[in-house]
């Protein structure tokens, strides 16, 4: 039995398209009466952007980090009869069924890496999260962070664990580092990596990660194209995440070497 819970909840109503986002997710409201940013599966990398935002998420939610709930938002096919806008109407058509939502945290305002606060230890734990998830989608050109009430908050981790584009390939994925988190935007302020990496090891375990996983709707693990099925795909995003942990004291050294020569 799952340790945690995501609820469901079903779209009443479209409110308006977020276009600085790439795969047009929107606010939305639902029928529990609140605000939510929807990530749509039927956007550009589809379902697979669900199951990473869904993993990221909730993996740095275990290290302590501050994530929007997430919920699964059920999108009925009246929507896309109703909008006159064309792309956003495609959008909806593809998207009838089981989605993924953020809780939406108004008044939050983009972190700015120049005036922004971030404490040294939760930039550290921030900095190994990405590393550990393999997400390029946190550097200076797009942070994906919010600060919301004097507090960092995690948003978008839908570009991480890109192995899942190729299960072929998948074993060439567990021994590689992540060398591209010398761009991240809180590498100068992650002055307490070692710290924050036994902090991490003491928080996320085997059992943390195989709950994580178990979260997955079968539905979003189905592709026509896949030669893997959903429970053997769960074992391979296990599998990924147990070598990560594994591998985090490297991966805390790249990120240390990485910010010394950046400095």
């Amino acid at each position: 039995m799952n340790k945690r819970e995501i609820r469901t909840v079903n779209v009443t109503r479209y409110v308006t398209p977020l276009r600085e986002g790439g795969s047009l997710p929107a606010i939305v409201e639902a029928d529990d009466d609140f605000p939510y940013v929807l990530k749509f599966r039927g956007a550009g990398q589809g379902k697979k952007a669900l199951i990473a935002e869904l993993i990221g998420g909730e993996l740095a939610r275990t290290m302590g980090l501050k994530v929007p709930e997430l919920v699964f938002m059920h999108l009925d096919d009246s929507f896309s009869k109703l909008e006159p806008d064309e792309e956003i109407q495609d959008l909806l058509k593809f998207s009838v069924g089981l989605n993924l939502g953020l809780h939406y945290l108004a008044g939050s305002i983009t972190y700015d890496p120049l005036v922004s606060h971030a404490d040294p230890l939760t930039a550290s734990r921030v900095v190994i999260l990405d590393s550990m998830i393999t997400n390029i989608d946190r550097t200076h050109r797009n942070t994906n962070l919010l600060t919301w009430y004097r507090e960092l908050w995690l948003i978008d981790h839908g570009a991480s664990l890109y192995f899942h584009h190729s299960w072929e390939n998948f074993q060439n994925h567990l021994e590689r580092t992540f060398p591209a988190i010398k761009d991240h935007v809180l590498l100068r302020k992650a002055t307490m990596l070692e710290e924050a990496s036994a902090e991490i090891q003491k928080m996320v375990n085997q059992e943390e990660i195989e709950d994580i996983i178990s979260l997955i709707p079968d539905d979003w693990l189905t592709e026509e194209s896949d030669s893997f099925n959903p429970e053997e795909k769960r074992k391979l995003y296990i599998e990924f995440l147990l070598k990560r942990l594994e591998n985090i004291d490297l991966l805390t050294k790249e990120a240390a070497d990485a910010r010394k020569a950046n400095i």
